[in-house]
């Protein structure tokens, strides 16, 4: 006894190509490869048995597939119904009041350890706005889906500057279009650079191994650079201080204005109190009215292109560095730019007297 007539698939131009190109590609998955291959046979006008045959499935699958392509022809009609699943176990009001929730404070956060959400919290402040008691799994579950992390904070600092875009636009054209004749020096201070001696000396990687670091460590004093950098040419000028104070500022500016003694120079700093201030007037009286003090906008040091160099600092010298004393600190800071080549950044100069110990070791790793 025969069965049912097969149902009659016409394939435009298009449809087909669009079947052909899922036959064909190689990152296509293999139930759709299957169910393409169905199509494009019955299209043919082979019996549901034969192209049984071919691809290697039931009758009744192909059956299945040529009636749902028939019910809507084109390639989308291919793919799987949306299945119902599991009816929901919390309703979406509670569900948005959870996220409303995660994404406040905390009710009554007055110490920093209240102040970010736990499961626990979330599942009782969300019971007393509700009435619904929602399990800790389903609140890890609604969140992870909506991609929202209340126990995760980041740091952000906000430019309260309400001059913020020209003052920007304006140190931006001192990078890219200075002034003819004019120099472009960007001077700031990296304050408490310690000198950490290692209890243990460092062990650097080997073959299949990686570095290992003591984590002991006893402190040997605090250095201050103050640095100027010249984004047009690479050079570096600085020198290494015991402390950040107005008068090590000037002695200084005042090397600087003796390494550019003609020309019009234009200092990119920041808002600090020792920037600021009559000793700045009375500096560029003595000097002819040359300088140009330009101010990045409030907390928008990084700016300041110096801010560069001095991450370059800390990972190369200071980041893995063990250090006898301060003096040998600020020699290794000093000779960092001629050990390696810079383009054409200078040594910084050292305000340093005593003499590193001779027994001591010196593991800094400047290769």
């Amino acid at each position: 006894m025969s069965g049912p007539a097969a149902i009659v698939i016409r394939l435009t131009r298009p449809v087909r190509a669009e079947l052909d190109a899922i036959v064909r590609a190689g990152t296509s998955a293999q139930r759709d490869v299957m169910r393409a291959r169905v199509v494009l046979l019955a299209a043919g006008d082979l019996s549901n048995a034969d192209i049984a045959r071919r691809v290697g499935v039931t009758e009744k699958t192909v059956r299945k597939w040529r009636a749902r392509f028939a019910a809507g022809p084109r390639s989308a009609s291919l793919d799987d119904e949306r299945r119902s699943g599991r009816p929901p176990t919390v309703q979406p009001f509670v569900r948005f009041e959870l996220m409303k929730l995660a994404c406040s404070r905390p009710p009554g956060s007055k110490a920093a350890f209240r102040d970010t959400w736990t499961l626990a919290s979330l599942r009782a402040a969300t019971r007393k706005a509700t009435g619904v008691v929602v399990s800790l799994t389903e609140i890890r579950r609604s969140l992870a889906a909506a991609s929202i992390k209340p126990h995760k904070m980041r740091l952000w600092l906000h430019s309260p500057d309400p001059d913020f875009r020209p003052k920007v636009r304006r140190i931006c054209a001192l990078y890219l279009q200075p002034p003819a004749g004019a120099t472009v020096v960007c001077v700031d201070e990296k304050t408490g650079m310690q000198a950490l001696q290692r209890k243990h000396p460092t062990r650097w990687p080997s073959r299949g191994r990686a570095g290992r670091r003591e984590f002991e460590y006893i402190r040997r004093g605090t250095r201050t650079l103050i640095a100027a950098f010249n984004p047009h040419d690479g050079q570096v000028f600085g020198r290494v201080t015991r402390r950040r104070r107005l008068t090590d500022l000037v002695a200084f500016m005042e090397d600087l204005a003796r390494r550019y003694p003609t020309g019009r120079v234009y200092v990119v700093w920041d808002n600090l109190n020792i920037h600021c201030g009559k000793a700045w007037r009375a500096f560029n009286a003595r000097h002819g009215g040359r300088f140009r003090f330009v101010h990045t906008p409030l907390h928008a040091s990084w700016v300041n292109q110096v801010e560069i160099w001095f991450s370059i600092l800390q990972r190369r010298v200071l980041r893995y560095g063990s250090f006898v004393d301060a003096p040998h600190l600020s020699r290794a800071v000093a000779g960092f730019s001629s050990i390696r080549s810079w383009g054409s950044w200078r040594r910084i100069t050292a305000v340093c007297s005593a003499p590193v110990p001779s027994a001591a070791p010196a593991s800094v790793d400047l290769r």
